[in-house]
């Protein structure tokens, strides 16, 4: 018999739906949520888009009514780490629409060039070798090094393209230190997102489709984890690893909430 939680931390691509592709298990799971009037909130490591561009996306092609409040994603709370360094004002961001929202929401003022307080850095399509340059010195003359999140692949119907993570060896391979890393799988996102519900890590249960992002980020968290085989990860692969889930599903509609 699962526990009953407080609160849902929840997973997007793969676990509520498939890129452009409805999963009505995801709807389903969150209107259960609803319907009993469990708090939850969705943590992406997307950073290029705004809270409010993905709470769209949610609502008018997945039906799933969602506010910008019930969106955290890793640009969201990589500034919402800067914001508790007092020392950091002027941010040099290599990143996207997402991550730049989130930061000037912060009062921070965003630079392109050394020098700066901090080097933010996230998935950037539009990446240039001058934006790694600017952002090598500036961290070569002392600013702050940190990362969205680690994911070298993102899928789409072209294939499995280059993540966050390529961008961020680029930079990471010029420099020392290593990155400060906000998403999943390290605790950080997740520590914001309990914050973010007002609960402790005893409180939520972490609901994702990859066990090495998802899951890891539930371990490193202390919080509770719910595997769902309609993504990423497999089951084949799962049972031969050290640490295994709390809960495991075929599909979210296994899934009974208890309250």
């Amino acid at each position: 018999m699962a526990k009953c939680y407080d609160g849902y931390l929840i997973d997007l691509d793969g676990t509520i739906y498939k890129g452009t592709k409805k999963m009505p298990s995801g709807q389903r799971f969150v209107q259960r949520l609803m319907d009993k009037q469990v708090k939850y909130l969705f943590v992406t490591n997307n950073s290029t888009k705004t809270p409010e561009a993905v709470a769209q996306n949610l609502t008018q092609n997945h039906q799933i009514p969602t506010t910008a409040d019930q969106v955290y994603t890793s640009g969201m709370a990589l500034a919402d780490y800067l914001a508790k360094s007092d020392d950091v004002h002027r941010v040099l961001m290599i990143g996207e629409e997402g991550l730049k929202t989130a930061l000037l929401d912060k009062g921070f003022e965003l630079v392109s060039q050394a020098p700066a307080d901090a080097v933010a850095i996230g998935l950037d399509r539009d990446v240039t070798y001058e934006k790694i340059l600017q952002g090598t010195l500036a961290i070569q003359q002392g600013a702050k090094f940190v990362a969205t999140n680690p994911d070298t692949n993102l899928p789409t119907e072209r294939g499995m393209v280059p993540g966050a993570g390529s961008v961020v060896a680029f930079l990471a391979t010029a420099v020392e230190p290593a990155p400060v890393v906000i998403g999943k799988p390290e605790n950080i996102i997740m520590n914001g997102a309990l914050e973010k519900l007002s609960l402790t890590h005893d409180q939520a249960l972490m609901v994702g489709d990859n066990y090495n992002t998802d899951i890891k980020a539930g371990f490193h968290a202390d919080v509770d984890t719910l595997l769902v085989y309609s993504g990423v990860s497999k089951k084949a692969v799962v049972a031969k690893e050290t640490k295994q889930p709390t809960y495991e599903v075929d599909s979210l509609d296994d899934w009974t909430i208890a309250k």
